[in-house]
C-alpha cells in the first residue's frame, strides 16, 4: 500500500541522484571560480536539488568544528536554542557520539563543509525514535540543502527502523519548521518553542537501494574533489614558483 505521507512521494530517486551526480562531476576540474562568486548565495528560490550528501566519521571533527564556529550567533541560537559560544561549539562535537548518531554533510569544491545534519538516535528504550538537527552556511542558502538533508536523515532513519522523527526547534526558526511541514510533519507551539513530529513508513526496497547508492555516489563524489583541489592546489604553487623566477629574473642587474 502507498505510503500517505506526500513527502515519502517526492525523495529523491535513485536514477535522478546518479544523473545529477554524472552532471557536477563535469564541473569538478574547470577552475575554481573566485571566492566571492563561491560565497554568494543563491539568487534563486529554493527547489529540490541533487547534491551528493556524506554520512560523516569522527575523523571529520574538525571540519564539523570550523562549520558550526562559522555560523553566526544569531545562527547559533537558532541551530542550538541557545548563544553558543565557542567553547560550547566545541564540547558539542566533542560530545558526539558517531557509533550510536549519524552526521551527514554536504562539501563544496574547496571541501569546506557548507551544510551538515545531526540525527540523534534516542535512547535503547525509545529506539524508535530520532531527532534532527540542520545547519547551512549563510551562503549556502537558498539551494534546498537543508530539505536535501532532511530527505537523506528520514531514508537513512527508515532503513535503522526509526518509525518517528521530530525536530525540537525555536518558533522563530521558521526554515526548519518549513521544511518538517513540507514533510508532512505535525508541529505543536509551546511559546517560544516548537515541536515537530513526522510518522515515517517502514523500510522497503526502494529506502535500502536509494541509501547504498547515494552513500557510493557521495564518497566518489568526495574523493573526486580531494583529486581536483589537489590538482588545482598543485598548478597554482607551480603559478606561484613560476612567478617568483620571473620576478627575480627581472630584479637582476642588466
Amino acid at each position: 500500500m502507498p505510503s500517505r505521507n506526500p513527502y515519502i512521494k517526492t525523495m529523491v530517486t535513485p536514477g535522478a541522484l546518479f544523473k545529477a551526480s554524472l552532471k557536477a562531476s563535469k564541473e569538478l576540474f574547470r577552475p575554481p571560480l573566485e571566492a566571492r562568486e563561491l560565497d554568494a548565495p543563491s539568487a534563486k528560490p529554493a527547489k529540490p536539488v541533487m547534491v551528493p550528501i556524506r554520512s560523516i566519521g569522527p575523523s571529520h571533527g574538525e571540519r564539523i568544528t570550523a562549520h558550526l564556529l562559522a555560523l553566526s550567533a544569531h545562527d547559533r541560537y537558532l541551530r542550538f536554542g541557545y548563544s553558543a559560544s565557542d567553547e560550547q561549539v566545541r564540547r558539542y562535537v566533542d560530545g558526539l557520539n558517531f557509533e550510536r548518531d549519524e552526521i551527514f554533510g554536504i562539501y563544496n569544491r574547496r571541501l569546506e563543509l557548507i551544510a551538515m545534519a545531526h540525527l540523534a538516535f534516542s535512547e535503547p528504550e525509545l529506539k524508535s525514535c530520532a531527532e534532527f538537527g540542520v545547519s547551512v552556511l549563510a551562503r549556502a542558502r537558498g539551494r534546498g540543502y537543508g530539505a536535501r538533508l532532511f530527505e537523506r536523515a528520514v531514508i537513512h532513519a527508515r532503513n535503522e527502523g526509526i518509525d518517528m522523527m521530530f525536530i525540537h526547534a525555536l518558533s522563530e526558526n521558521t526554515a526548519m519548521l518549513n521544511i518538517a511541514r513540507k514533510a508532512g510533519a505535525t508541529i505543536q507551539r509551546d511559546g517560544s518553542e516548537s515541536e515537530a513530529y513526522l510518522k515515517l513508513p517502514p523500510a522497503d526496497m526502494d529506502s535500502r537501494v536509494t541509501e547504498m547508492l547515494e552513500e557510493q555516489i557521495a564518497q566518489t563524489d568526495y574523493r573526486l574533489k580531494v583529486q581536483a583541489k589537489q590538482f588545482w592546489d598543485f598548478l597554482a604553487l607551480l603559478q606561484e614558483v613560476r612567478r617568483g623566477v620571473r620576478d627575480g629574473r627581472d630584479r637582476m642587474p642588466m
